[in-house]
């Protein structure tokens, strides 16, 4: 491959190495001892609140009067492409049985887990469309119990938009926690909740450490990382819409990676002319969260044509993957490594993140060369049954005790050779038959 690296990335100064997971590990151990107590210890010390936990039903009310009508019926229209989809998704999850052999009956089904608890970013950003994502995505895979949990402010408490997303998503239970005292009582299923099943939803280094450290006893939906995209374009692009895409992205923080991808030398040498003017058109803190980013993690890649584009594209494994070119199908059949795919100019990342349907939890730093994003999947157990008739039996039972024989156990040749010989007389009495 030739590929030219038009614009490198120096990458981020080494960070100090241990600090959060330590930090994780003695507020995790404190919350298992101290339970509640710990954690509004925590909520006062670190997040200024010393307000009830539990949010009412009326105090949802009163702030979802705060918001907006038209934010509102924005919100409302975003639920709704993400609750259909995931709805969609949900109906694809089937349930079945087959006949492997005559009396040999083997089968799947779709549990949904008993609890799901959903952390929902409320610091410099309010993250209302992470509250729908995770929220209605649970409740549309058919979970019974969903605690939801966003850092609250000083004297506020929760931002009312996010309250007012997380009740029409359908949580059954919102607690005022961030940070790692907010995982925990997801986790340990603290002021009245019960102990979920998995925890969902993005968060800083610390509650991405909280759920790291929880894994194994508690399921999460994926290790997350500092968001990334990329987008592919070639000469038919336009380089401000490129260059804006890039800069969109990369107002989520300063270790936020943005890549172009192009067999364009003209196209790239537009976007990377645009892009010091779209950076200084946003306001602040956004316009230094995008100029960090793209200062230090920002690339742009000139390749020889789309093959060598596709194939560099997936050894990057995205979490967003735009494709801004000519021939939309073939792109959508070879690329191979995303988490999620946005086709077409028209098609902008921001659209995934707040509002089509498609969820934007999504594997980050590489992940998407072996995962998808969240879905009503990461909800349901696929579980397997089988079961057994005479007529299947001798077989069955024969290949079993020999290859456990074989492997030294026993045991297992023990059970399938105590039923081939309560079948015997059966067997016996019909072939005599």
């Amino acid at each position: 491959m030739t590929i030219t690296v038009l614009k490198s990335a120096p990458g981020l100064p080494p960070a100090p190495q241990g600090d959060a997971a330590d930090v994780v590990q003695v507020m995790l151990a404190r919350m298992r001892a101290e339970g509640e107590a710990a954690a509004r210890d925590y909520a006062a010390r670190l997040d200024g609140w010393t307000g009830e936990i539990v949010v009412s039903p009326d105090q949802v009310a009163r702030a979802s009067e705060q918001v907006p009508e038209d934010l509102k019926a924005q919100i409302r229209y975003a639920h709704d492409n993400i609750r259909r989809f995931a709805e969609a998704q949900r109906a694809s999850a089937l349930d079945f049985q087959t006949e492997l052999r005559p009396g040999l009956i083997a089968g799947q089904k779709q549990i949904p887990l008993s609890a799901a608890g959903a952390y929902v970013p409320g610091g410099r950003y309010a993250h209302i469309a992470s509250a729908l994502m995770t929220i209605t995505t649970a409740r549309a895979a058919g979970v019974p119990q969903i605690t939801a949990v966003s850092p609250p402010q000083p004297g506020r408490g929760v931002h009312p938009a996010i309250l007012y997303a997380m009740s029409l998503a359908g949580a059954d239970r919102i607690l005022a926690l961030g940070g790692v005292q907010g995982v925990a009582a997801l986790a340990f299923g603290l002021f009245g909740a019960p102990p979920a099943d998995i925890l969902v939803g993005p968060g800083n280094q610390f509650v991405a450490e909280a759920k790291r450290q929880l894994f194994g006893p508690v399921g999460i939906d994926m290790f997350a990382g500092p968001t990334d995209s990329l987008v592919i374009a070639d000469a038919t692009a336009d380089p401000l819409t490129v260059a804006w895409d890039l800069v969109g992205q990369a107002e989520h923080g300063y270790n936020s990676p943005v890549w172009l991808i192009t067999d364009s030398v003209a196209l790239a040498e537009a976007v990377l002319a645009h892009i010091p003017a779209c950076i200084a058109d946003l306001p602040e803190p956004n316009r230094s969260s995008a100029q960090a980013a793209w200062d230090a993690l920002g690339e742009v890649i000139l390749c020889e044509d789309r093959e060598e584009m596709a194939a560099t594209a997936d050894r990057y494994a995205p979490e967003h993957l735009h494709v801004q070119a000519a021939d939309l199908d073939w792109w959508r059949g070879r690329l191979m490594a995303y988490g999620s795919l946005f086709l077409g100019e028209l098609t902008t990342v921001a659209f995934g993140d707040k509002a089509s349907g498609p969820n934007h939890v999504l594997p980050t730093s590489g992940a998407a060369r072996y995962t998808g994003g969240l879905s009503v999947h990461k909800f349901l157990k696929t579980v397997t049954w089988q079961q057994v008739e005479p007529q299947a039996l001798p077989d069955l039972a024969r290949a079993t005790a020999t290859i456990s024989r074989a492997e030294g156990m026993e045991g297992h040749a023990r059970t399938a050779d105590i039923r081939l010989e309560k079948l015997r007389p059966a067997l016996r009495q019909v072939n005599a038959g």
